[in-house]
């Protein structure tokens, strides 16, 4: 009898621990938020056209995403209607320059709002760009951000999503509610944290404090 209490309480300690473990898909609030206003990265190249030869960037403070930083400099973005100044730049370069805007802006800009993910840049709208030491017109490269949340594969398997997943996401703050068609972008580099960009976080009330759940 001993015997078969003990194997039993084994038993039982085993199903605890597997159930403390687990995580129901999509019933997570715990994921952060992170709210975005329009911003620009660019390449060395465009770097170079627009502040001078081998320009390096001045870091004014670090962002949630691993080695990403808003730079001290601004550049001013000019469409077939109108322009925007002081859009920050963010580090470090990258291979292709990227000009993320609000669908707001595209109006006072004359661009066509082309809803994409990062580095999604093939048949987007261009835009000029203007710097203290020169210009640069791109050919593609504007978009709005969708938005989407970042993660990395432990994450995803604890949320119950897979990288390149579309999932809905719901805000319980007083003016909550439900976006739907967020990615899900979960590689070993990222902290997680959705992002939205500010209209979209205005149009719920939420701010930098706010948690999410992931709905299916």
């Amino acid at each position: 009898m001993n015997n078969y209490e003990d194997v039993l309480k084994l038993l039982l300690e085993a199903v605890k621990g597997k159930e403390a473990d687990s995580v129901t898909p999509g019933n997570s609030n715990d994921i952060p938020v992170g709210v975005s206003n329009r911003h620009i990265h660019l390449s060395q190249k465009d770097l170079d056209s627009l502040f001078g030869k081998d320009y390096q960037l001045t870091k004014l403070k670090d962002l949630s995403q691993t080695g990403q930083y808003a730079c001290k400099e601004t550049v001013i973005i000019c469409g077939k209607k109108g322009a925007i100044e002081k859009v920050r730049i963010l580090g470090p370069v990258r291979s292709k320059t990227q000009v993320e805007v609000l669908a707001g802006d595209c109006i006072k800009l004359g661009a066509v709002p082309h809803v994409r993910l990062s580095g999604d840049l093939n048949r987007t709208s261009g835009i000029t760009l203007v710097g203290p030491k020169g210009s640069v017109q791109i050919e593609e490269g504007l978009i709005v951000a969708q938005r989407h949340i970042h993660m990395t594969p432990d994450d995803a398997k604890n949320l119950g999503v897979c990288d390149g997943d579309i999932v809905s996401i719901k805000f319980d703050d007083l003016r909550g509610g439900v976006y739907n068609n967020v990615a899900v972008r979960a590689n070993d580099a990222s902290t997680l944290e959705c992002h939205l960009d500010i209209e979209e976080a205005n149009a719920m009330g939420i701010n930098s404090k706010s948690k999410i759940t992931i709905v299916k």
